[in-house]
């Protein structure tokens, strides 16, 4: 049985100053799935995923999310109906303790003590040095430790959806293959839907199965399992 579409854009366009970056982007993602968004840099990938957080107001199309139009929605209402976003760069509270941003995602579902403490042995659990660092200010951690931090805030918020621009930005390998083999336990585990953008091919082959091809704005390809398996062929949609 195939599960609902989670998340769907129709003709998408968007942009900075009213100069469109996309140009009528389809994608869908169904409930549960690990999807990709690859390119070179400067296609519209950074930019797509401000859009679907709405940090960018489409200029045109329809962003679907559970099969309702979010297009007019604020970041912070598309937030509380679960969907989260780690943009690149984490952005994490440098001078707050890593506990402390962790209690800052639990503000978004407005959940209670008790659930803020499930959710913090949760991401404990899976993210380990985050207990063993969580007195520690931010910003002193490494940038796969804020990554993992930055990744642990958004589950406080229980979201169904997680966003990922590019994960593996400035991350030593072992900790890139530790954040993929991660997130796929996450959504083993929980069904949690997830959409990321990335360039690292050992990072893209661990997460998913299916990948969007993105340039000049606009989605080109859809590749699967077998084309993921050929790693030249990767490289030649990395570098369109």
């Amino acid at each position: 049985m195939r599960k609902e579409v989670m998340l769907e854009t129709i003709a998408l366009r968007s942009g900075y100053g009213g100069k469109p970056v996309l140009q009528g982007v389809d994608m869908s993602v169904r409930q549960g799935e690990i999807v990709a968004v690859i390119g070179r840099n400067g296609v519209g990938k950074s930019t797509l995923m401000k859009s679907l957080i709405g940090l960018l107001p489409p200029q045109n199309g329809s962003v679907l999310f559970e099969g309702a139009e979010i297009g007019a929605l604020s970041a912070h209402r598309r937030a509380r109906l679960g969907i989260g976003y780690v943009p690149q760069g984490r952005d994490v509270f440098p001078r707050m303790s890593v506990v402390e941003n962790l209690l800052v995602g639990q503000s978004i579902d407005g959940s209670g003590q008790a659930d803020a403490r499930k959710r913090l042995g949760q991401i404990y659990g899976y993210f380990p040095i985050l207990e063993e660092r969580r007195d520690q200010r931010a910003g002193t951690l490494s940038g796969g430790q804020q990554q993992q931090l930055a990744i642990g805030r958004v589950l406080m918020g229980g979201p169904s959806l997680i966003l990922l621009d590019e994960p593996s930005e400035g991350i030593q390998p072992n900790i890139v293959q530790d954040i993929a083999r991660i997130m796929v336990e996450l959504n083993r585990e929980t069904g949690i839907t997830v959409v990321f953008v990335e360039q690292n091919l050992d990072m893209i082959r661990a997460m998913t199965e299916r990948c969007y091809v993105m340039d000049k704005g606009a989605v080109i390809a859809e590749i699967g399992a077998e084309v993921l398996q050929d790693r030249d062929a990767v490289r030649r949609y990395l570098a369109v």
